[in-house]
């Protein structure tokens, strides 16, 4: 009988001990976790090219950190030229010109894996030209420092490996019209569609 209980209470240590080395491991893993972990790093951001009535040259790179399943953030930079033209029977009737070069933050709640909803402060620089060629009148906009405040929702298309597409639908809570001598804001007063992608999680 002695035996059996000494094996009891020697199964019992051993059961304890083990589970204290589990939840020192489990404890050590979570440090690990909660410390900066660059495999949550990832890079992306929006790049688009377009000739003709409208021409469009857009590079603004982004990296962010997934700092769990739910909430990622990160900056990233604006760097755009745009230009539309007004023809008539063939003919350029009126050009305006933009440039925007500025800077962002963003962050995104992801309530779904493949879809989240994103808040996207930015400061930008933005200058401009017009031009009517029937009178041949030209004028340059302003260069002004304008800031734009970017909501929307998207999709996450996984494409392969570490690779998604990322397909979004935004509006500039912020937006201002260009008038005769100042630029507006980029976005115009309206929804407007992104796609972009992402490397990493």
């Amino acid at each position: 009988m002695k035996k059996i209980i000494c094996l009891l209470l020697f199964a019992a240590f051993c059961t304890g001990v083990n589970a204290q080395d589990s939840t020192a491991v489990e404890k050590e893993a979570e440090t690990e976790k909660k410390g900066f972990d660059k495999s949550r790093l990832f890079f992306g951001g929006n790049f688009g090219l377009s000739f003709g009535n409208y021409t469009l040259i857009n590079i603004s790179p982004q990296v962010g950190y997934r700092f769990n399943n739910y909430f990622a953030a990160g900056i990233g930079i604006n760097a755009q030229y745009s230009q539309f033209r007004d023809r008539y029977n063939g003919e350029t009737i009126s050009r305006e010109s933009y440039g925007v070069a500025g800077m962002n933050i963003f962050g995104r709640f992801y309530p779904i894996r493949q879809g989240f909803v994103q808040l996207q402060p930015e400061m930008n620089y933005i200058w401009g030209k017009y031009k009517y060629y029937p009178t041949d009148v030209e004028y340059s906009l302003n260069g002004k420092i304008l800031p734009s405040l970017l909501a929307g929702a998207g999709a996450v298309l996984p494409v392969g490996g570490a690779v998604n597409m990322i397909i979004s639908a935004q509006y500039d809570l912020l937006y201002k019209a260009s008038s005769n001598s100042n630029p507006g804001t980029p976005y115009g007063n309206r929804v407007f569609y992104s796609i972009g992608f992402n490397i990493g999680r």
